[in-house]
């Protein structure tokens, strides 16, 4: 009895079921990559998906940053029936579209349309990474034109988020194209003396970041987003000279005056909102 009292007991350890894990909802939480703060997922979306210990400044898809910038039930999506074909026959490119579009729920790697911010009327491109990382295609490219065109035709700005790995080498120089053709449409606009506002977020690079994201009235960046025609690796092979550490992210490009500011996504949506009502109303 003595013994039994000075023995200690044993406690079972309880080891979750294969069907208990699988009540856990998938992606409840998520991991900051720079800090590895572990957030809250619906947490993460109250603060336009930055990090709230480090401000890293996480990927967002169209939609969310539709949800972020627009005034409430003032957002209508133009040109959802365009899609891409496959001019050059490149094995598997069609199902990987059919992929990525049931993946993201949009027809290609721009999401175009026309809203309010700030009770002003704009019209918007809003490129996705997510969506064959961003690349810029035939579709992507007259997706970004007709919404530049609408906006010339209603004499109202125009604002584009560019996130794009560069123009898609799938659909050879029809992808090349889009350069100039999405440049000329911006500049018609300029000729109206409308406005065109810039924001580029991570990565814009290649053929992108060397025609309509770099000229606009107003060039803004997120922090620490990437910007860049060239690799890194490729630059300092060809000058044979090592780049600095924060070479190619905005607060670089800002240094070097290639960029007007770079705007934390939280005060983002406040900052466009008065850049487009100092212009409507002195347009007025």
């Amino acid at each position: 009895m003595i013994r039994e009292f000075f023995t200690k007991k044993k406690q079972a350890i309880t080891i979750p079921s294969a069907d208990a894990k699988n009540d856990v909802p998938e992606g409840i939480m998520t991991k900051c990559p720079d800090c590895k703060q572990i957030i809250l997922t619906k947490d993460l979306m109250k603060t336009a998906k930055v990090c709230p210990k480090c401000d890293h400044h996480f990927k967002m898809t169209a939609w969310e940053r539709v949800e972020c910038l627009f005034d409430e039930d003032t957002f209508k999506s133009m040109d959802d029936h365009l899609k891409s074909e496959n001019p050059l026959k490149f094995p598997s490119y069609t199902e990987k579209i059919a992929s990525d579009s049931k993946k993201t729920g949009l027809n290609e790697a721009v999401l175009t349309g026309i809203g309010k911010i700030g009770g002003n009327e704009v019209a918007v491109a809003i490129m996705d990474s997510h969506f064959r990382m961003g690349s810029m295609g035939s579709v992507v490219g007259e997706k970004i034109t007709r919404a530049v065109e609408a906006a010339t035709e209603r004499g109202i700005p125009v604002i584009i988020f560019s996130a794009s790995g560069g123009a898609r080498m799938q659909e050879g120089v029809l992808s090349l194209m889009q350069m100039a053709k999405t440049s000329v449409a911006l500049q018609r606009h300029a000729d109206k003396g409308l406005l065109y506002i810039s924001v580029m977020t991570y990565p814009t690079t290649g053929g992108v970041s060397a025609s309509f994201a770099s000229v606009g009235d107003i060039n803004l960046a997120e922090p620490k987003a990437l910007i860049g025609f060239a690799g890194r690796r490729v630059i300092e092979q060809t000058v044979r000279e090592k780049l600095p550490d924060n070479f190619q992210t905005a607060e670089f490009l800002l240094e070097h005056g290639q960029l007007d500011a770079v705007i934390d996504r939280r005060n983002l949506t406040e900052t466009l909102a008065k850049l487009v009502g100092l212009h409507v109303r002195e347009g007025k």
